[in-house]
């Protein structure tokens, strides 16, 4: 059975990275653009236990650690902030929503 490399690990990370961004890029829903920053928090993640792995250090996977309770929030806090918006614009759509404007 082959072993799995970094090299895995790299392309599975650039995978979720790239259908991260897409989603943040493309689409007009705020959750699924919430959804694909936390899959690019996720890619970066695999990414440091892969290399902290390699190097034989902790340093990587306790930093991952804390990008995934900084996600935790993020997500809550989006959560609320989507929530309120939704009370008041009755939408989710990101191109409808102009509180910023004047």
């Amino acid at each position: 059975m082959p072993e799995v490399t970094t090299a895995h690990y790299i392309f599975l990370s650039t995978a979720l990275f790239t259908i991260g961004t897409i989603g943040v890029l493309t689409r007009r829903n705020v959750v699924i653009i919430l959804m694909s920053i936390e899959l690019i928090l996720n890619a970066v993640n695999i990414n440091l236990v892969a290399f902290s792995k390699q190097l034989l250090s902790i340093n990587g996977q306790a930093f991952a650690v804390f990008i995934i309770v900084d996600a935790a929030a993020e997500a809550a806090v989006g959560l609320g902030i989507i929530i309120a918006l939704f009370r008041n614009k009755e939408t989710i759509n990101a191109d409808e929503i102009d509180l910023m404007k004047w």
